[in-house]
Parts: C-alpha cells; sequence; structure tokens
C-alpha cells in the first residue's frame, strides 16, 4: 500500500508534526507499511494476548530508609535557589490561569 505525499502531510499534520518532502523521502514510510501489512497476516488464533512480554515478576525489597535527612544535600542541586530557603525546587510556570 503506498501512500502520496499529500496522505502523508495530512497524517503529519493530524499528529501535529511538521515535515519537508524531503524528509519523507528520506523515511521510506511504504516499507514500514509493507511490514506491518505482513504482521496483519500472522495467524494469532488460540493465541491469548498478553499485558507484557516478560511473565517474570519483579523482586520487591523492603521499603527501609538508607540514608535519613538529605535534604540539604538534594537542594544543593537546585541551580535556582529561588525556593531552596523554603525548602523546595522553583521550577518555571507552565500553565496560565
Amino acid at each position: 500500500m503506498a501512500f502520496s505525499k499529500q496522505q502523508l502531510h495530512k497524517f503529519a499534520d493530524l499528529i501535529k508534526i511538521d515535515i519537508s518532502d524531503e524528509k519523507l523521502d528520506q523515511m521510506n514510510i511504504d516499507s514500514v507499511i509493507d511490514w506491518l501489512d505482513k504482521l496483519q497476516q500472522i495467524d494469532t488464533t488460540g493465541i491469548e494476548p498478553m499485558l507484557s512480554p516478560s511473565e517474570h515478576k519483579l523482586p520487591l525489597r523492603e521499603d527501609v530508609v538508607t540514608e535519613p535527612n538529605m535534604r540539604t544535600e538534594i537542594m544543593a542541586n537546585d541551580p535556582d535557589t529561588a525556593g531552596v530557603s523554603r525548602g523546595y525546587f522553583a521550577v518555571p510556570k507552565v500553565m496560565d490561569e
């Protein structure tokens, strides 16, 4: 299945990315689509979907404080000292009211 440049630009617009014609030519999108079509043809009847390819459970460790009261050392890493005296990291505003 081949896509036209117009269709690819429409897809890019839908997912909010800006891509040039030169970049589209380099990407070889058709080979990816062909590969996905091959994956769709695989017979998966009788195979249950899985949430993870690994069935192993990670070992849990006991939740123990190993180095207590490191606030001063941690706060020393903050390049903006505006909030350090109050005990928090100062970050740039990301939302308007």
